[in-house]
């Protein structure tokens, strides 16, 4: 089942995700993926991956992806943000982890949870998630 998935990585964290990326293109090539600008273009040119790029987080790609997150659109959120250097940004960072929270949507933070997520048996299977009810 082919699956929707938003890789984002702060600076710092953009070596991480495209190391990850890189031990796991084989699995990811064969879904849809989604990125940020910046961390789109590195993951394209140094993965070889086709990705789907929006605006970079600080220029709002942050708040698209977490659009895709109200419409149901995203199946999974990988995001390794920093939380050694806070980004001026930090309040879109904020509010794209409470949706995915909010529409239980799968987010791995770190090199640990992104490897569990995409090696487990679940992954290939269609998630039906359920959402918080409406207050």
């Amino acid at each position: 089942m082919m699956k929707t998935i938003a890789l984002v990585a702060h600076d710092h964290k953009k070596p991480d995700l495209i190391e990850w990326a890189s031990k796991h293109r084989d699995l990811l090539k064969d879904h849809n993926l989604v990125a940020t600008g910046t961390t789109g273009g590195l993951l394209s040119e140094k993965v070889g991956l086709d990705i789907h790029r929006y605006k970079s987080g600080p220029l709002g790609g942050d708040q698209q992806i977490g659009a895709l997150i109200a419409e149901q659109k995203l199946d999974l959120l990988v995001f390794f943000w920093d939380p050694m250097n806070p980004a001026p940004h930090d309040p879109d960072v904020k509010a794209l982890l409470r949706l995915c929270s909010v529409w239980n949507v799968p987010v791995a933070c770190n090199l640990s949870t992104a490897s569990l997520l995409v090696t487990s048996p679940l992954f290939e299977k269609e998630h039906q998630s359920r959402v918080l009810p409406e207050y």
